[in-house]
């Protein structure tokens, strides 16, 4: 039966509008912002499934570090983004889970952001100098509760993972050790790696080579099992402090009100690119985990992590000099 021809019309607009009022997600760039500097864990990790990404789905994802104040300068750049997928966020636990509980912020992580989902995790390591006279976490113990003691540890960032692990340790051990600041993951490692410092605690892929080398000695990886980067470190939990226990995530987050549609397709090609066999080799090589969840999961785990280290942050006094 022939259509009247504006039945047609009307028919042919009814199959386009659709596809008009439907882009599709991504038709351009995506700005990644990683709130860390360049070289860092987060940042070669947000690289590598940022290549991922524009490979699958067909559109650059370009990494943009914004620097600073444990993260939460980024965050406040994405904070005003407008919310429509082409900005999202890469960054560790210690910027949307710590700092809040750190800084007077711009934003609030709860209104202004939404989690696409967890990415990746990363142990986290206790080392001392190859030549400290602490060969296990009971000896370093004991040497820092002698009267006098004049251990040191290094500090890369107040209110990161690395810096909030020692704090548990100190708590949970009863003993304290000088804080010396340093100006980022790398140079708080090489301050002990050179006996600048005694101590540091840090995320696996900015000290595996330190250890595989020798020049840093592990004492304990602060996950409730002990890592296959280096199975031959017990945790805390093993040595008598259960209490020691933190990893590092990394999370995609984007500005809240950004469609559903598009937080969903950004969480499926995430969790699709780090199940590719073809990726565990360079996760491997980060010495990361993948952990990908839903995004439903999301509001539960941030709460739970903020008030988690919130507790951390108050018991230990932590502040922002």
């Amino acid at each position: 039966m022939m259509l009247p021809r504006r039945g047609l019309i009307a028919a042919s607009l009814g199959l386009a509008t659709p596809a008009l009022a439907q882009e599709a997600f991504p038709s351009r760039p995506v700005n990644v912002i990683v709130p860390w500097g360049p070289g860092g864990p987060t940042d070669a990790f947000a690289r590598v499934i940022s290549q991922r990404l524009s490979t699958d789905l067909g559109q650059p994802f370009v990494v943009d570090n914004r620097v600073g104040a444990n993260g939460t300068i980024g965050m406040a750049l994405a904070a005003r983004a407008r919310p429509d997928g082409y900005t999202i966020v890469i960054t560790p636990n210690s910027t949307y889970a710590v700092a809040p509980h750190l800084y007077q912020l711009p934003y609030n992580n709860d209104r202004d952001f939404v989690g696409i989902g967890l990415l990746v995790s990363m142990p986290i390591f206790m080392l001392v100098n190859r030549n400290s006279p602490a060969t296990t976490l009971a000896e370093y113990v004991a040497l820092a509760r002698r009267p006098n003691s004049r251990l040191t540890y290094a500090n890369a960032s107040v209110g990161a993972t690395s810096h909030l692990a020692t704090e548990m340790l100190l708590q949970s051990a009863g003993i304290e050790v000088l804080e010396v600041n340093y100006r980022g993951g790398g140079p708080a490692v090489q301050a002990v790696v050179a006996g600048e410092a005694g101590m540091v605690f840090m995320p696996a892929a900015a000290v595996m080579g330190f250890i595989r080398s020798g020049d840093l000695r592990a004492l304990g990886v602060a996950s409730a099992t002990r890592s296959p980067l280096a199975p031959d470190v017990p945790t805390f939990r093993e040595q008598g402090f259960p209490d020691v226990e933190i990893v590092e995530h990394v999370a995609m987050l984007a500005p809240a009100g950004t469609p559903p549609a598009i937080l969903e397709r950004l969480n499926a090609a995430s969790r699709a690119a780090l199940r590719a066999p073809e990726m565990q080799p360079r996760l491997d090589a980060l010495a990361v985990t993948a952990e990908t969840r839903l995004i439903a999961e999301w509001p539960a785990y941030a709460a739970a992590e903020s008030s988690r280290w919130g507790a951390v942050v108050r018991a230990r006094n932590i502040r922002i000099q």
